[in-house]
């Protein structure tokens, strides 16, 4: 089956629905699905669950389907200083499901697993466990928390093969892997596509059977979010 296609929006092609949900890779603003992004929003898709670790920064990534109000619901760990993401959800345009980062890590991952749910001791006393079953084990309590799956995964990776085969390069390789895994369908864009058998099989980091469509990127500006630098010191 041919899985490289043309251009970002012939990725998507005829898998975008109003009110399904999508799992978006990236870790801050590093490996962010960034041309994918910009075809969601141009779609006109309305009413998604979006799961991602963050919802973008001002202008770039996710940021931009919370800005035209396409999203209805966010699943995710970190707000940081997305000030439209804390508009919505403080007026209440926009729902809000926050996860400690290793819980949500885990629920996708147990996703990809097909692990319906799973016990942990991160959030128990707190509003994380507000309505969760709790148990006891070997003395300590846990709360139980449960899978996350979507009905697409757009992800960002560094190369891919014609079979899918993916490798992430360094802080990209965060919660892409595993979204890549959790989907009904999962779109990869990539920066660079090498012939078969480039690979040496124990450096893939996403086999190509949980990969059905690949594009290269368009974009690929890698903003920086922060940059924390010191002064240079004088002799």
């Amino acid at each position: 089956m041919k899985k490289i296609h043309d251009t970002p929006a012939a990725a998507l092609s005829g898998l975008l629905f109003d009110g399904m949900t999508i799992m978006s890779g990236g870790f801050g603003l590093s490996g962010n699905p960034e041309s994918l992004i910009p075809e969601i929003r141009a779609s006109g898709v309305k009413n998604l669950t979006v799961i991602s670790n963050n919802a973008g920064a001002d202008g770039f990534g996710l940021w931009m389907l919370l800005q035209s109000r396409q999203v209805r619901k966010m699943i995710s760990s970190y707000i940081g200083d997305n000030k439209l993401f804390e508009e919505l959800y403080l007026s209440g345009e926009l729902e809000l499901e926050l996860n400690p980062q290793g819980t949500l890590a885990e629920r996708i991952r147990a996703g990809g697993a097909s692990i319906p749910a799973f016990y942990t001791a991160t959030g128990y006393g707190t509003v994380v466990a507000e309505g969760k079953p709790v148990e006891e084990f070997d003395g300590q309590m846990y709360v139980r928390e449960t899978w996350l799956r979507a009905d697409l995964a757009i992800v960002k990776a560094w190369r891919a093969d014609p079979a899918g085969n993916l490798m992430f390069r360094k802080t990209a390789r965060n919660f892409n892997p595993n979204m890549a895994t959790a989907a009904k369908v999962t779109v990869a864009e990539v920066e660079e596509i090498v012939p078969e058998g480039t690979f040496d099989p124990d450096c893939i980091h996403t086999p190509g059977i949980f990969v059905d469509r690949i594009v290269l990127s368009t974009l690929n500006e890698k903003r920086i979010e922060k940059r924390t630098v010191r002064r240079k010191e004088t002799v």
